[in-house]
């Protein structure tokens, strides 16, 4: 199979109510499509969203749960925090392991979790075109051992106050009948976060005060029709080991003159290191609306998305 980008899920401002509609935990990981078949010996074969191949990092989740059988299923890959809670924050730490004894290690220590939620390819035969009842019906009856397949709802607002109670990230609710269609954002599926939560790009960082290479802060902006927007200074959330992190993978992305279509003010300019953009992060803010991010918190690098994925996050 060739690498594919999944069916994306439209964003909402409150959920959908009926029969016609089922509700699911939204999972603050990353989301993979994994393909099994006997070509591949037993081993499954993970792309990102972005259709970038990534097995590598996920050597608990890689091995077959069902043998010789032909599927290509997609769903999101977890990792809890201590609280017992997916976290994205804690995730990236696999997420960029491109050493197999380094994920090896990770996987020891930061067991990874995959939650599937969709059956798309069964025994040879494709699903896409069956309703979705249908797909989760067979794949409710598969024995996928350590993949786990998450339940499904039919009280959404019963789910949207559990979730916000357990501090999950929130509920995708999909129609009953809608069909899976590759690379396309369905407005079948929708997605409500109980946090403000969006990706941005990286367009500059600034050092911690007193020092000149120390990374501190990163300057963020939103794609628009008119060039990177600027949006905001990003610090709280970046401590040590995440500092050197970026500063790794903003070495050789630098560049003489701000990437953002609009003017960023001085106080956040000044003493700046701008940067190409094209590092994309998730950064939690209080209220939506704004020009500016209201208390921004860096939750996480986002290697699965590219700036251009972001022109239609909203």
């Amino acid at each position: 199979m060739p690498p594919l980008r999944p069916m994306l899920a439209t964003k909402a401002s409150s959920l959908p109510t009926g029969p016609e509609w089922a509700h699911e935990v939204k999972w603050d990981g990353v989301r993979i499509l994994a393909d099994l078949s006997a070509a591949h010996g037993g081993t499954a074969r993970l792309w990102s969203r972005n259709a970038n191949e990534v097995g590598v990092a996920w050597p608990d989740v890689v091995d077959s749960p069902v043998g010789a059988r032909d599927l290509l299923v997609d769903g999101e890959v977890i990792v809890l925090n201590e609280a017992g809670v997916p976290d994205f924050r804690v995730l990236q730490e696999r997420l960029h392991v491109r050493r197999a004894r380094t994920a090896e290690r990770l996987a020891g220590s930061l067991p990874a979790t995959f939650m599937v939620f969709d059956l798309l390819r069964l025994d040879g035969t494709d699903l896409t075109d069956l309703p979705l009842h249908e797909r989760r019906a067979r794949l409710a009856d598969l024995d996928l051992g350590r993949w786990q397949v998450p339940a499904a709802y039919d009280d959404g607002a019963m789910l949207h106050a559990a979730t916000l109670e357990q501090g999950l990230e929130g509920v995708v609710s999909k129609r009953l009948d809608s069909r899976y269609t590759f690379e396309r954002r369905s407005p079948h599926w929708l997605k409500l976060a109980h946090r403000h939560r969006r990706s941005y790009v990286v367009g500059g960082w600034r050092p911690q005060e007193g020092s000149s290479d120390r990374l501190a802060a990163l300057l963020v902006g939103e794609p628009t029709p008119d060039g990177l927007a600027y949006r905001g200074r990003v610090g709280s959330g970046i401590g040590g080991r995440v500092s050197r992190q970026l500063t790794d993978l903003v070495a050789g992305l630098g560049r003489a003159d701000s990437p953002f279509a609009d003017e960023v003010p001085g106080v956040d300019a000044r003493g700046t290191h701008w940067l190409e953009p094209v590092l994309v992060v998730d950064v939690d803010t209080h209220g939506t609306g704004h020009a500016r991010l209201r208390q921004p918190s860096y939750r996480g690098l986002r290697d699965d998305l590219s700036p251009d994925d972001l022109r239609d996050q909203s």
